[in-house]
């Protein structure tokens, strides 16, 4: 494994270009497949995949494949891919995760019952199949996998061998590693770099990486995003299996230190301003995620989600019915609700439990209890909101200024940051 960081400061493109000349192998390279974050993440990919195109062309590249690591995400436009990568008028060759399309993936193994149901508490006792994108399996020259790191909900951090699982891979699995963290919970899991989803994550990847047939090489980055664009602060890359896990745990270190904000007194009400690259609930939900710190909002208190840009739960249509048909409750009302629907997408089950966050229901009484209240403030509307269980306010209503006081946060970059109470208060 070898990286480069400046934590305290930026890497500049020498730094990146010195990292990526000495750990791409000095060898023909001339068919690459490169697995890349989505539209969803605001990284350096931009800058770091111009430098790898230009070394690979060095060592004689003729095709270059890109791969969408998409996960459940929606597609991307090829006009979208390109500004993500950097790569405006060069010759590629572009795919989308089709996590839903049986003819795009690959069976590889099963999970087996005794480790679904020692990762899901014993909620699950089922053997889980794992299939991901055929792509991972033709025979390149290279398999680049290129992901960012930080904070995250049902991970703990992201990057490594996440874009492997969920990011190419079907939805069985992506649904079991989901339901494994929902289970545990965010507050006791976002910031953790081991953790039961993590497990599902690597036990599924060692599968895929018994049926790779090309040399596999990560680049996990870590950066910070500000108002004048994202700065470079880690590049850490490491080869197969052992050198993904490696690199995503050194880059998960550094992310520590990046994307956690301290905050000395629990607040009332916070808005997490979410930029337009989420552009669904589905992702701007890490608004809510990324408040659920123990002690960060106050008992009762509001997350509101502003967002005037989003219209929708979901762009997949199944899923966004599937959201609109559970609506967002806590995790008791949601075991519940599996009793009578054991079918129910367990991905979705776990969205909605993420976004509402902690709570306590009563199946008896039916009432349902909370820590805190989640709002959005979209182009969503009221109806809609309160249909599924959340709450509204007009996005036009939602002033900065109102904001100011010193029991509220106004968070730019939303969902971006993981807030937690200092130690001691």
């Amino acid at each position: 494994m070898k990286y480069v960081e400046k934590l305290q400061d930026r890497l500049n493109e020498t730094e990146l270009k010195q990292l990526v000349e000495s750990t791409l192998p000095d060898r023909k390279l001339e068919k690459v497949l490169l697995i890349h974050p989505d539209y969803t993440r605001v990284d350096f990919s931009h800058v770091l995949v111009p430098i790898i195109y230009r070394e690979l062309k060095k060592r004689g590249l003729k095709v270059l494949h890109t791969l969408n690591a998409s996960g459940t995400h929606r597609a991307m436009t090829e006009k979208e891919i390109r500004k993500k990568l950097g790569l405006l008028e060069e010759d590629l060759v572009m795919f989308n995760h089709e996590y839903a399309n049986p003819n795009a993936l690959l069976y590889v193994g099963e999970l087996s019952a005794e480790f679904v149901s020692e990762k899901t508490m014993g909620d699950l006792q089922q053997p889980f199949p794992v299939t991901l994108n055929k792509l991972f399996f033709e025979k390149y020259d290279l398999i680049i996998v290129l992901s960012g790191t930080s904070p995250h909900e049902s991970t703990g951090f992201s990057g490594g061998l996440k874009s492997i699982i969920p990011g190419i891979a079907g939805p069985d699995v992506v649904g079991l590693f989901h339901w494994a963290a929902v289970l545990i919970g965010i507050p006791r899991l976002i910031g953790l770099v081991d953790n039961p989803a993590r497990d599902v994550i690597n036990e599924a990847s060692k599968l895929a990486f018994k049926k790779v047939r090309s040399d596999v090489i990560f680049y996990n980055m870590v950066y910070e995003e500000t108002d004048s664009g994202v700065v470079a602060k880690g590049l850490y890359s490491g080869e197969g299996f052992e050198g993904a896990l490696e690199a995503y745990r050194r880059a998960a270190e550094a992310s520590k230190q990046v994307h956690i904000v301290y905050i000395d007194k629990p607040v009332k009400r916070a808005v997490q301003v979410i930029d337009e690259n989420y552009d669904e609930v589905w992702t701007a939900g890490k608004g809510s995620y990324k408040l659920q710190r123990p002690g960060v909002i106050e008992p009762g208190g509001e997350i509101i989600i502003y967002a005037p840009h989003i219209k929708i739960f979901h762009s997949n249509k199944q899923m966004d019915q599937a959201i609109r048909q559970i609506g967002y409750h806590c995790k008791d009302y949601v075991k519940e609700f599996l009793k009578k629907h054991p079918n129910f997408d367990r991905n979705v089950a776990a969205h909605v439990i993420n976004v509402r966050g902690d709570g306590k229901y009563d199946p008896i009484t039916g009432k349902e209890e909370f820590l805190f209240n989640v709002t959005l403030a979209t182009s969503i509307s009221k109806e809609d909101c309160e249909a599924v269980s959340l709450g509204y306010r007009p996005y036009q209503s939602i002033r900065r200024e109102d904001f100011m006081d010193e029991d509220s946060l106004w968070i730019e970059h939303g969902g971006k940051f993981l807030y937690e109470l200092r130690k001691g208060q």
